[in-house]
């Protein structure tokens, strides 16, 4: 328990100095793929927020779902990708092949479904070569291009400001 808290400890102190200001790319194409990154502790509606992307034009076969969870049990099996704290490393670089794909996988849209901080999901979130980064006001204002304030319960109130947001500018 003690390894684990210092573990996260550091991994946070690394994270955080390698954040970096979003780079301001010029966006001036179209959304078509979108990768989502979400913490299964607070949240388990990946369904129903597939379905609102679904419902909004984003075709299924476009999206990804990163998965984390703060404990994974040993005879657990998931159909899509997940990672833990296990799978990062002292030196805060992940040995999980799904998540290394993950962050390799170039996106026109990253949501950042989180609205904790946790050391694993900021870098991620930080090392992805998505486009355009989305997530929640309450996470670090230099790791998203665009942040909506509500909370990760009501899924529906950001799916529709994220639409609504992205029809203003043009990307849908």
């Amino acid at each position: 328990m003690f390894l684990n808290y210092l573990k996260n400890f550091f991994t946070q102190k690394i994270v955080k100095k390698s954040i970096v200001n979003v780079n301001h790319i010029p966006l001036n194409k179209t959304i078509k793929t979108v990768g989502i990154i979400f913490d299964e502790s607070y949240f388990y509606e990946k369904e129903a927020l597939f379905a609102e992307l679904v419902q909004n034009g984003i075709q299924d076969s476009d999206i990804d779902f990163l998965v984390f969870k703060d404990i994974i049990k040993k005879k657990e099996i998931f159909d899509y990708p997940t990672f833990c704290h296990k799978d990062l490393s002292w030196t805060a670089t992940f040995d999980k092949s799904e998540v290394k794909d993950f962050i390799a996988q170039k996106f026109d849209l990253l949501i950042n479904y989180y609205d904790t901080e946790k050391s694993a999901l900021l870098l991620v979130s930080n090392q992805s070569k998505a486009n355009f980064k989305v997530g929640f006001s309450s996470i670090d204002k230099k790791l998203n291009h665009f942040m909506i304030d509500t909370n990760a319960e009501n899924y529906k109130v950001f799916i529709e400001e994220l639409f609504k947001y992205l029809k203003i500018l043009n990307k849908i």
